[in-house]
């Protein structure tokens, strides 16, 4: 997946704040051996590793792109390393900390990857992660809207990804089933404020639009864009608008 690091940057105040959410959480540990999963650019992963000095963190993104950047990042304790969520599960080790901010909701089979991770935690080991609610997310609910329809289901050729992000309850059930307590699920809006139609199009542009934008060229591309950007207008007809982007946060922590 093309991710373009600067068009995503473009909103990283707006990012930074479940990030600093979530990461509120986490207990300081001596020894921490911790992996932020999706870790984009790095930079939130450093974030943490000057946070818990004591503990060591490997940053794992799927994105050749996004890891680019990474590069002068790295340090005694933080490290990368290109690889997807399911590809680091399959090597079978386990960690003292399992963070992932805005990532996992790329990975399919929520009950499934959400169950193994959870085994993969050590004993009293933490987890962490905030993804954002696209089921309820309007931006989402549009774009879901349009590629159903003609002629961009013909473009598409049938191509949609349905959000796999779950309900709370079935995230607290997952996290309660791997034997995690203090578990702690909440959903909070982070509010957009956009003066206009553009910034509302360029936030999704840098994510959950990707993979219909890659699957498209020349007039189809362009009749997609400029009809999805005619949706956000007729649903977003106040300037300055607000945008009640949803997010899901959940933390646990594995028994003794």
């Amino acid at each position: 997946m093309p991710w373009n690091p600067e068009i995503y940057n473009k909103f990283k105040n707006i990012r930074y704040q479940p990030f600093y959410d979530l990461a509120n959480f986490i207990q300081p540990e001596k020894g921490m051996k911790a992996i932020d999963l999706g870790c984009g650019t790095g930079e939130q992963t450093s974030i943490l590793a000057n946070k818990f000095p004591e503990a060591s963190f490997l940053g794992v993104d799927s994105s050749a792109e996004m890891l680019e950047q990474s590069k002068a990042l790295e340090s005694d304790n933080l490290h990368f390393r290109q690889a997807t969520t399911e590809e680091t599960l399959e090597s079978g080790e386990k960690w003292d900390l399992i963070f992932s901010n805005a990532a996992l909701q790329w990975s399919n089979d929520h009950e499934v990857l959400f169950t193994k991770l959870v085994e993969h935690l050590h004993p009293k080991g933490q987890f962490a992660i905030q993804m954002p609610v696209q089921p309820e997310n309007k931006l989402n609910k549009i774009l879901l809207e349009l590629v159903n329809e003609e002629p961009f289901k013909l473009y598409l050729k049938g191509f949609k990804r349905e959000s796999p992000v779950l309900s709370i309850d079935e995230y607290a059930q997952i996290l309660f089933d791997g034997g995690l307590e203090d578990i702690q699920i909440l959903q909070k809006v982070y509010p957009i404020i956009a003066n206009d139609h553009e910034t509302l199009f360029n936030f999704i542009s840098g994510s959950a639009l990707i993979p219909y934008i890659e699957r498209l060229e020349g007039d189809e591309q362009a009749l997609f864009i400029q009809t999805y950007k005619e949706r956000i207008a007729v649903h977003f007809p106040k300037l300055p608008a607000i945008y009640s982007f949803k997010r899901i946060l959940m933390y646990g922590r594995k028994g003794a």
